[in-house]
C-alpha cells in the first residue's frame, strides 16, 4: 500500500473503470494532454473517504471508463449562463432554476447517446458537473467547499422540442443515455479558474469561463 489520500487533496483525478470484469477506483497518472502516457492506480475502497493507492497500476489504453461517479440524484440548474438564456429568447432568471435528471441517465465517456424517436431536435449542453462527496443538507457558503469532491464533464443532451412542447423539462433531458460523465473527477481545483468548451466534430460550439455563471456555484450549493 501507499499513499494514503482524500478526494480534496490538491491534483488528484479520480476515475472509475472496469479491467477484467472487475470494477475499481483509481488515480489518474500522467499527462492529459498525452492520451498514451496516462494510468491509473486502482485504490482500496472508494473515493468519498481517506483511501489508499495499491500497486496495481494499469494502462489506460487497457482499461475501460465507466461513469466517474453514480449519483443517487442529478440536479441541473437551467439558463445559468446569460448567452444560453437569451439564446433560448428569455432573460437570465434572478433565482436559479432548478431541475432533475434521473440516474438512468448516465453514462460513461465515448458511450453512445440514443436519439429517441420522440424527438427531432437532440441539442449537447456541455456542463461543469459538481461532485458531492457526503450527505448535506442547509450547507453555509463558508462550508461549500467541505461538500464538493470535485468537478467533472457533464453534457446536459436535452430533446428542444420536448421541451418546448411539455412546458417543464422532466421527459426533455430524462431519456435513457442523457447525461455523459468523466472521464474522471478533478479534486482540489479552483473551479472558478475553469472554462466549458464543447467540441462537435472538431468545431468549438460552447465556450465559456465558469466565472459567467449568473449564479456561483457556492451559492448554487446552498441553494439546492
Amino acid at each position: 500500500m501507499a499513499d494514503t489520500a482524500t478526494g480534496n487533496d490538491a491534483g488528484v483525478r479520480i476515475a472509475r473503470f472496469t479491467v477484467a470484469d472487475q470494477i475499481a477506483y483509481g488515480v489518474v497518472q500522467g499527462d492529459a494532454d498525452d492520451v498514451a502516457s496516462l494510468s491509473v492506480n486502482a485504490i482500496n475502497g472508494h473515493p468519498f473517504a481517506p483511501f489508499e493507492q495499491t500497486s496495481a497500476r494499469f494502462a489506460m489504453k487497457d482499461v475501460r471508463l465507466l461513469p466517474p461517479v453514480l449519483p443517487n440524484k442529478l440536479i441541473g440548474i437551467g439558463k445559468n449562463y446569460a448567452d444560453h438564456a437569451r439564446e433560448m429568447g428569455e432573460e437570465p432568471p434572478t433565482t436559479p432554476v432548478m431541475f432533475l435528471k434521473p440516474s438512468t441517465a448516465v453514462i460513461g465517456p465515448g458511450e453512445s447517446v440514443v436519439l429517441p424517436p420522440q424527438s427531432q431536435q437532440v441539442e449537447f449542453e456541455g456542463e461543469i458537473a459538481v461532485v458531492i462527496g457526503r450527505l448535506a443538507r442547509d450547507v453555509p457558503a463558508e462550508r461549500v467547499g467541505e461538500v464538493i469532491l470535485g468537478y467533472t464533464c457533464a453534457n446536459d443532451v436535452t430533446a428542444r422540442d420536448l421541451q418546448h412542447s411539455d412546458g417543464q423539462w422532466t421527459r426533455a433531458k430524462g431519456f435513457d443515455t442523457f447525461c455523459p460523465l468523466g472521464p474522471w473527477i478533478s479534486t482540489g481545483v479552483d473551479a472558478t479558474a475553469l472554462a466549458v468548451q464543447t467540441e462537435v466534430n472538431g468545431q468549438t460550439r460552447q465556450s465559456a469561463p465558469v466565472s459567467a455563471m449568473v449564479h456561483s456555484i457556492t451559492d448554487l450549493v446552498v441553494f439546492v
